[in-house]
C-alpha cells in the first residue's frame, strides 16, 4: 500500500499550524482510502452537523461536554469519543484550549 497523503506521522505542532480548508472548520492532515485525519479546534461554539462517516475524536487538550444523541458526557485530554455516521453530536461548554484529532473512516452511512 502507498503512503497516506500527509505522511505516516503528523505532530500536534504541525496540526496547530495547518490551515482549515475553505468552507470547513477543520484542517485535513492525512487521508488514505476511506480514512481521513483532521485537526479541529473550535472557538466559542461548535456548529457541527451530523457527518456521513463514522468518526473518532481523540482529545489533545481542553475539557468540556460532548453531546451525542441527547446524552452529555464530560471529556478531557486523552479521551476518545465516538459518533456514528448521521448521529447528532457536538462539543459544549468547552475550554478555550480545546483541540482534538478527528478520524473519519468507513463508508458513507457508517459501518
Amino acid at each position: 500500500m502507498g503512503e497516506p497523503r500527509g505522511g505516516w506521522r503528523i505532530t500536534a505542532q504541525a496540526a496547530r499550524a495547518a490551515q482549515n480548508e475553505p468552507g470547513r472548520s477543520s484542517a485535513l492532515l492525512m487521508d488514505h482510502g476511506s480514512m481521513s485525519v483532521r485537526y479541529y479546534a473550535p472557538r466559542g461554539h461548535d456548529p457541527q452537523q451530523p457527518h456521513e462517516q463514522d468518526e473518532l475524536y481523540v482529545v489533545l487538550s481542553g475539557h468540556g461536554t460532548f453531546l451525542r444523541c441527547g446524552n452529555r458526557t464530560p471529556f478531557g485530554p486523552g479521551d476518545v469519543l465516538f459518533a456514528a455516521a448521521g448521529e447528532e453530536h457536538r462539543f459544549e461548554e468547552f475550554s478555550d484550549d480545546f483541540e482534538t484529532w478527528v478520524v473519519f473512516y468507513g463508508p458513507k452511512g457508517g459501518e
